[in-house]
């Protein structure tokens, strides 16, 4: 099983998202943020409750140097220079804007988005 970290400033919208959505596949996976929120976004919540994802009781925390090294790969949304680099591990960035005062439509656009680029990353 390929273990996933998903990391983005807040770890209150991007990273939530696409940890849940690749735990739905079966996915084992952390995220964390370099800055983190005092609370998940609402509108990320309620997004990924339409799909049957309960994320409610999560809250962002901050990434450390041990997710890191618990990964096999590292997927990077918008913490640039702030994220930990360590040798030997993967790194994919996907260029995502932040969710933050995003309405329901666009952060069901925004899922889509993270769910498509999620079912392309491995499972094994």
């Amino acid at each position: 099983m390929t273990r996933v970290l998903f990391v983005c400033v807040q770890n209150a919208g991007r990273s939530q998202l696409a940890q849940a959505l690749y735990e739905a596949r079966g996915g084992e996976a952390r995220s964390g943020g370099t800055d983190p929120a005092d609370e998940v976004h609402p509108v990320v919540v309620e997004a990924l409750a339409e799909v049957g994802l309960d994320i409610s009781g999560r809250a962002p925390r901050r990434l450390d140097e041990d997710d890191v090294r618990w990964a096999e790969l590292v997927v990077t949304m918008g913490c640039g220079d702030a994220c930990p680099v360590l040798p030997g591990k993967r790194y994919v960035d996907w260029n995502l804007a932040d969710p933050a005062g995003l309405c329901l439509e666009e952060a069901r656009e925004l899922r889509a988005d993270i769910a498509r680029r999620v079912g392309e990353l491995p499972l094994r």
